[in-house]
């Protein structure tokens, strides 16, 4: 069994035996001007750019395994109280970051 990622600050039915610390895991994610702009004119769609989205979920996905990874590292059972973040870099990047707290399960 892996370690168990939840935004909740436990596990239901379990109970944490010893707090690890703080683990996190980040993804940068480069734009490509030409491809943004494709996306714009293809992938719009009510609203929406699949391919946007789907870039924002890769960064995310990599973000929380390589959070997970260091936690299994430092022997945890669990993360919890996980928040995942977006920001900017330079105007030309998107950065994910995944943080929470790698703990031991009793």
């Amino acid at each position: 069994m892996g370690v168990t990622v939840t935004t909740t600050g436990g596990i239901e039915g379990r109970s944490v035996a010893s707090y690890l610390g703080i683990v996190a895991g980040e993804s940068i994610l480069g734009v490509n001007v030409f491809k943004d702009i494709t996306a714009g004119f293809r992938n719009i769609v009510g609203g929406r750019s699949g391919k946007y989205e789907e870039e924002l979920r890769k960064g995310r996905d990599t973000a929380v395994e390589e959070m997970t990874q260091r936690a299994a590292e430092m022997g945890a059972d669990a993360v919890v109280g996980v928040k995942v973040d977006y920001e900017t870099v330079g105007g030309q990047m998107l950065m994910v970051t995944a943080c929470g707290t790698a703990v031991k399960l009793a």
